[in-house]
Protein backbone atom coordinates (compact mmCIF):
# COMPACT_ATOMS: atom_id res chain seq x y z
CA UNK A 1 0.00 0.00 0.00
CA UNK A 2 1.83 3.22 -0.65
CA UNK A 3 1.36 5.55 1.36
CA UNK A 4 3.09 9.71 1.54
CA UNK A 5 2.43 10.81 5.14
CA UNK A 6 3.42 14.59 5.47
CA UNK A 7 3.69 16.25 8.94
CA UNK A 8 5.33 19.35 10.42
CA UNK A 9 2.85 21.93 9.46
CA UNK A 10 1.54 24.50 11.81
CA UNK A 11 1.34 27.97 13.18
CA UNK A 12 4.13 30.15 12.86
CA UNK A 13 4.73 34.08 12.66
CA UNK A 14 5.75 35.99 10.00
CA UNK A 15 9.67 35.34 9.20
CA UNK A 16 9.38 32.27 11.23
CA UNK A 17 10.72 28.91 9.70
CA UNK A 18 9.05 25.30 9.62
CA UNK A 19 10.62 22.18 8.25
CA UNK A 20 7.83 19.75 6.41
CA UNK A 21 8.61 16.07 6.16
CA UNK A 22 6.91 13.79 3.82
CA UNK A 23 7.45 9.73 4.76
CA UNK A 24 6.55 7.41 2.19
CA UNK A 25 6.18 3.83 1.87
CA UNK A 26 5.03 1.24 -0.60
CA UNK A 27 6.88 2.05 -3.39
CA UNK A 28 10.55 2.32 -4.12
CA UNK A 29 11.46 5.62 -2.97
CA UNK A 30 15.00 5.86 -4.73
CA UNK A 31 13.15 5.88 -7.93
CA UNK A 32 11.46 8.43 -7.83
CA UNK A 33 11.37 12.36 -8.46
CA UNK A 34 9.70 14.09 -4.87
CA UNK A 35 7.65 17.60 -5.21
CA UNK A 36 5.94 19.67 -2.98
CA UNK A 37 3.02 21.75 -3.96
CA UNK A 38 0.90 23.99 -2.19
CA UNK A 39 -2.72 24.91 -2.34
CA UNK A 40 -3.99 27.97 -0.67
CA UNK A 41 -7.91 28.80 -0.39
CA UNK A 42 -9.34 30.00 -3.65
CA UNK A 43 -6.32 29.27 -5.65
CA UNK A 44 -4.56 26.49 -7.51
CA UNK A 45 -2.35 24.09 -6.75
CA UNK A 46 1.15 25.35 -7.32
CA UNK A 47 4.69 23.79 -7.31
CA UNK A 48 6.84 24.55 -4.82
CA UNK A 49 9.74 22.35 -4.85
CA UNK A 50 11.55 19.49 -6.76
CA UNK A 51 14.34 17.36 -6.21
CA UNK A 52 15.16 14.00 -8.47
CA UNK A 53 15.43 10.77 -7.64
CA UNK A 54 19.13 10.63 -6.25
CA UNK A 55 19.28 14.70 -4.79
CA UNK A 56 21.35 15.53 -7.36
CA UNK A 57 18.98 18.44 -8.60
CA UNK A 58 16.14 20.49 -7.15
CA UNK A 59 14.49 23.49 -8.30
CA UNK A 60 11.66 25.94 -7.16
CA UNK A 61 9.20 28.41 -7.31
CA UNK A 62 9.81 31.83 -7.92
CA UNK A 63 8.42 32.80 -4.68
CA UNK A 64 10.49 30.54 -3.02
CA UNK A 65 13.51 30.67 -4.26
CA UNK A 66 16.35 31.34 -2.20
CA UNK A 67 13.80 30.35 1.35
CA UNK A 68 12.87 27.11 0.80
CA UNK A 69 14.91 24.01 0.27
CA UNK A 70 14.13 20.44 -0.64
CA UNK A 71 16.15 18.03 0.42
CA UNK A 72 15.42 13.89 1.03
CA UNK A 73 17.04 10.77 2.54
CA UNK A 74 16.67 7.78 0.60
CA UNK A 75 17.79 5.80 3.54
CA UNK A 76 14.99 7.22 4.94
CA UNK A 77 12.56 6.84 2.77
CA UNK A 78 11.86 10.86 3.68
CA UNK A 79 11.59 13.74 1.46
CA UNK A 80 11.78 17.67 3.58
CA UNK A 81 10.84 20.95 2.95
CA UNK A 82 13.00 23.40 4.95
CA UNK A 83 10.98 26.61 4.85
CA UNK A 84 12.37 30.40 6.50
CA UNK A 85 10.98 33.89 6.26
CA UNK A 86 7.72 32.42 5.59
CA UNK A 87 5.05 35.23 4.60
CA UNK A 88 1.68 35.11 5.67
CA UNK A 89 0.94 34.39 0.68
CA UNK A 90 3.06 31.51 2.20
CA UNK A 91 -0.11 29.96 3.93
CA UNK A 92 -1.78 26.39 2.38
CA UNK A 93 -1.90 23.04 2.71
CA UNK A 94 1.36 21.27 1.59
CA UNK A 95 0.87 18.29 -0.74
CA UNK A 96 3.76 16.03 -0.95
CA UNK A 97 4.01 14.25 -4.77
CA UNK A 98 5.97 11.14 -5.69
CA UNK A 99 6.29 10.90 -9.64
CA UNK A 100 8.10 7.81 -11.18
CA UNK A 101 8.27 7.30 -15.07
CA UNK A 102 9.27 3.87 -15.72
CA UNK A 103 8.46 1.51 -19.05
CA UNK A 104 5.37 0.36 -17.67
CA UNK A 105 4.14 3.62 -17.28
CA UNK A 106 4.05 7.26 -15.41
CA UNK A 107 3.22 6.76 -11.15
CA UNK A 108 1.92 9.61 -9.74
CA UNK A 109 1.30 9.65 -5.99
CA UNK A 110 -0.15 12.01 -3.51
CA UNK A 111 0.33 12.22 0.64
CA UNK A 112 -2.66 13.85 2.35
CA UNK A 113 -1.12 17.40 3.14
CA UNK A 114 -0.32 19.82 5.89
CA UNK A 115 -1.39 22.84 6.63
CA UNK A 116 1.01 25.74 7.04
CA UNK A 117 0.12 28.76 8.87
CA UNK A 118 1.24 32.21 8.62
CA UNK A 119 -0.07 34.80 11.21
CA UNK A 120 0.80 37.27 13.86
Amino acid sequence: QVQLVESGGGLVQPGGSLRLSCAASGFIFRSYAMKWYRQAPGKERELVAAITSDGSSTNYGDSMKGRFIISRDNAKNTVYLQMKSLKAEDTAVYFCNARGTFLTGRYDYWGQGTQVTVSS
